[in-house]
């Protein structure tokens, strides 16, 4: 039953996370999803190949870094999500338990 169970929460994960890609990605200056697992691996995306594994391991790089100097600043804090801006793009973060959910988009989009 344990099997079973873990089957049943994986597929609603699935469709969850694919509603919620559909659903950023509709936005204006989105420029691709990409939902990376704790081990740097990516999960699901929206961009071509390379571009995603470039994103994805230097994103998931960092994102530790940040979560450690979170800790270290105050050890009963934790992130919840980072923000970079550049000349060409802005890069969200979204780190929950399980993946990262990371959101590059173009800032000089009117939303």
């Amino acid at each position: 039953i344990n099997a079973e169970y873990g089957k049943q929460w994986y597929q609603r994960r699935v469709r969850v996370s694919t509603q919620s890609t559909g659903r950023i990605q509709s936005h204006k200056g989105v420029i691709g999803i990409i939902v990376v697992s704790q081990e740097g691996i990516p999960i699901r995306t929206t961009l071509d190949n390379a571009t995603t594994v470039q994103y994805a391991g230097l994103i998931h790089e960092l994102t530790i870094k940040a979560k450690s100097t979170v800790r270290d600043i105050d050890p009963q804090n934790d992130l919840t999500f980072l923000r970079i801006r550049s000349k060409k793009h802005e890069i969200m973060v979204a780190p929950d338990k399980d993946y990262l959910l990371i959101v590059i988009q173009d800032p000089s989009v009117n939303s």
